[in-house]
């Protein structure tokens, strides 16, 4: 469905409903079962996780979301300290609706982000590309293997008559994960995710209470609800969770919070899902529009110098 960019009832980080595609075995998770991926546990992975659980002991960060290897080299040049991958501005750069990128795809993109830059990666990971357990612990130890710090799993079903899943079962969904990550000898970090303001929950604000406090109890090291923008509810969350971390998405819908505000309540990491993707895909669709329109270029004046572009790739091809 289509709605205006930044409303909380649109794309992954602000609320697509959407039906999660079917995956097969792959190679890859073969190896996985059999123990044979080395690079679970390469130093280069244990030192970009240790960073990353650094960045949560105290203050707050933004982990900004790239959406290819372009994106993802221009941020870590600007000097912050973390990336992640976002799975709507991945999904709409390949001409598919968020939730439509299929599970092998999404690892090689991941893996893609991991390799473009020394930054720790956390993985949108949707909702594990599986309903039960035993999916979970699979595909977690898939992700795990892309050289992730971290990486996150929601409880959004994708269904439309049941968004949510039941709360048992997300809360195992939680734990198999854990367990997953513990398997493959890396101390990834693992975010809890509670999608009720997505999917337009009637009482979103006490699930996501009830929710992130069994999900961290369960073993989620950050607790993440997309969606919240009330100050309040944001302090209520960090005291509910505390002492582990929370994730705030700040995009359109509540951009007018800040990164000192954020830090004042207590979050520890600041997201911006599909924001930057979104905001790029705005300056693209209206200057297009006008070019088709009135056969005018005037938007194209402010595009970014390619001189500059050229200089930064240079360096790294």
């Amino acid at each position: 469905m289509t709605h205006q960019a930044g409303c909380p009832s649109c794309n992954q980080e602000t609320g697509t409903r959407r039906k999660q595609p079917t995956f097969r075995s792959s190679k890859l998770a073969l190896e996985v079962d059999q123990g044979k991926l080395a690079r679970m546990s390469s130093p280069q992975q244990s030192s970009a996780t240790a960073k990353f659980r650094a960045l949560h002991e105290s203050g707050c960060f933004v982990l900004p979301n790239p959406w290819d290897i372009g994106t993802a080299i221009y941020l870590e040049h600007l000097g912050f300290k973390a990336l992640a991958t976002t799975s709507a501005g991945f999904a709409f750069s390949r001409g598919k609706r968020d939730g439509a990128v299929p599970r092998d795809e999404m690892l090689a993109h991941i893996r893609e982000i991991v390799d473009a830059t020394s930054l720790p990666v956390n993985a949108d990971f949707l909702n594990g590309y599986a309903d039960e357990p035993e999916g979970i612990v699979t595909n977690v130890r898939l992700c795990v293997a892309t050289g992730v710090a971290g990486l996150s799993i929601e409880d959004n079903t994708g269904r439309t008559d049941a968004p949510l899943y039941e709360k048992k079962l997300a809360i195992d969904r939680i734990r198999a994960a854990r367990s997953a990550i513990e398997a493959s000898g890396n101390d990834v970090l693992l975010t809890g995710r509670c999608e009720a303001w997505l999917v337009n929950h009637p009482e979103p604000f006490h699930t996501v209470l009830d929710r992130l406090a069994a999900y961290a109890e369960a073993g989620a090291d950050c607790l993440y609800a997309p969606g919240v923008s009330k100050p309040d509810e944001i302090a209520q969350i960090v005291k509910t969770v505390a002492p582990k971390a929370v994730n705030v998405l700040v995009s359109g819908f509540n951009h007018q919070l800040s990164l000192s505000q954020l830090a004042d309540l207590g979050v520890r990491r600041i997201s911006v899902g599909s924001g930057l993707a979104l905001a790029t895909w705005g300056i693209f669709l209206r200057a297009a529009k006008d070019i088709k329109a009135n056969g005018t270029f005037n938007l194209l004046a402010n595009g970014a110098a390619s001189a500059e572009l050229n200089g930064l790739f240079r360096k790294k091809s």
